[in-house]
């Protein structure tokens, strides 16, 4: 413990990571201070009691959970990072589909710079719909909204999206001047955020006697056996050996030297678990629109609810889809096998060219299919058993995966920075692999 506090101390001795830390501390509490200003006319307090009671069937709940409270708090940054991971959802999705997105993406940082720049007008234009569907559901409650009507619409949908705009421009900074990861940082803070109230109420509910001590107990040692369970697997990777040819050239001798390519049993980490809770809020909003518009559709909120049945299938699908996708996206195996045959490697026992792209690909179907299934099984499981079984839990599985995962890839863009100015990581005396593997 000496140690480990000995070298965490090595933080505050590197000036630029002093920095980049401050920067990205200051800019979360930028965020946090947002997520506290409600939107004008609307009772925040009436609004709490009706979620509370149970309101669209958990619908706003889980749509809270990646705004960090601020729209149960129905505050100006109450969409948070929702409109641009939708938007860089499609547009990842139609740059595999359409050609001319296709070949801006090999167009190196120009295309890079133009993808972003449509995936910004996405998000403004998502951000407004998904600003208006809120400001629709709420206002249709009788007691929430002060003065309902057009010109509450209309000056909510504004302000979200003002919002919306401005929190993906505090991640931008963070990519720029933080320590990276903006938009994934932005949601850890606001998931963190709960964690002391729901110690606080953990513990006034076993001195209420709402719960058993026992029960409170066993819940303590699960979450720390599940973090350590998704700590163990997050860092699980297969290595595969690459040889690397000798040359001659001159008097000297290169190569000759052996290497691995590490592949993570997870190597899209928590961007599936974002993407699908993303993605489901859309259904789910006009689902709950509809049915509590027209009566003869009430029993599509039953169906498709927070909670239920086919909503944990839909969620755990979209996970395993996403999980292969992303993958896909990031991990080009004819590509990988090119740069190794260029550099004058091969995989022993495979053929270098096509037959290593297929062994690439056969690895990564079969490490990533169990990582998938660990994926959405973690992410529902624990919501599923505390319905069922009426258990308190403190995360839900979507919300461990997300912190355990962002907390992860800090400390190792962290631990780089510490290595590469010869100091030891701050977490332990040897090194920590980041998700690269390097």
């Amino acid at each position: 413990m000496i140690v480990q506090f000995s070298n965490f101390k090595n933080i505050f001795f590197v000036a630029d990571l002093r920095k980049k830390l401050a920067f990205t501390l200051a800019v979360l509490a930028v965020y946090r201070f947002g997520a506290h200003v409600p939107v004008p006319g609307v009772n925040t307090s009436a609004l709490s009691g009706l979620l509370s009671t149970g309101f669209t069937g958990g619908l706003i709940s889980y749509l809270d959970l990646f705004s960090g409270g601020a729209l149960r708090n129905f505050s100006i940054f109450a969409l948070g990072m929702i409109p641009y991971i939708n938007s860089s959802i499609m547009m990842q999705l139609l740059t595999v589909m359409v050609p001319t997105l296709e070949q801006l993406a090999k167009e190196g940082e120009y295309g890079r710079k133009v993808i972003n720049q449509y995936t910004r007008y996405l998000a403004f234009g998502l951000s407004i719909i998904q600003g208006f569907g809120i400001s629709a559901l709420v206002a249709s409650q009788p007691g929430i909204v002060i003065n309902p009507g057009w010109g509450f619409r209309l000056t909510s949908v504004l302000i979200f999206s003002v919002g919306a705009m401005f929190i993906m421009w505090l991640g931008e900074q963070i990519n720029s001047h933080g320590i990276g990861n903006g938009s994934s940082m932005i949601i850890f803070a606001g998931i963190v955020v709960g964690l002391p109230s729901a110690i606080i109420k953990l513990i006034n509910n076993v001195q209420m006697g709402q719960t058993d001590p026992l029960v409170a107990g066993l819940l303590v040692l699960i979450t720390i056996a599940v973090i350590m369970c998704v700590v163990f697997l997050e860092r699980g990777e297969r290595r595969v050996p690459v040889q690397y040819a000798k040359r001659v050239v001159g008097n000297k001798v290169y190569g000759g030297q052996s290497s691995y390519i590490p592949l993570k049993i997870n190597p899209s980490g928590v961007i599936p678990v974002i993407f699908a809770g993303a993605i489901i809020q859309l259904p789910m909003m006009i689902i709950n629109m509809l049915a509590s518009k027209f009566s003869a559709l009430a029993f599509l909120s039953q169906w498709f609810g927070y909670n239920s049945f086919l909503f944990y299938v839909l969620q755990a699908g979209l996970i395993i889809f996403f999980a292969f996708f992303y993958t896909a996206v990031i991990f080009n195996p004819v590509e990988l096998a090119d740069n190794i045959r260029k550099s004058g490697g091969f995989v022993p026992g495979i053929r270098p060219g096509k037959k290593t792209a297929e062994f690439f690909d056969y690895l990564l179907t079969r490490i990533g299919f169990p990582g998938a299934i660990y994926l959405a099984s973690l992410a529902i499981l624990p919501s599923v058993l505390a319905y069922i079984f009426n258990f308190p839990i403190i995360f839900s599985g979507i919300s461990l995966l997300i912190v355990i995962g962002v907390a992860l890839d800090m400390s190792s863009q962290i631990e780089t920075h510490l290595i590469e100015r010869r100091y030891e990581g701050f977490l332990s005396t040897g090194r920590l692999r980041g998700r690269s593997g390097r």
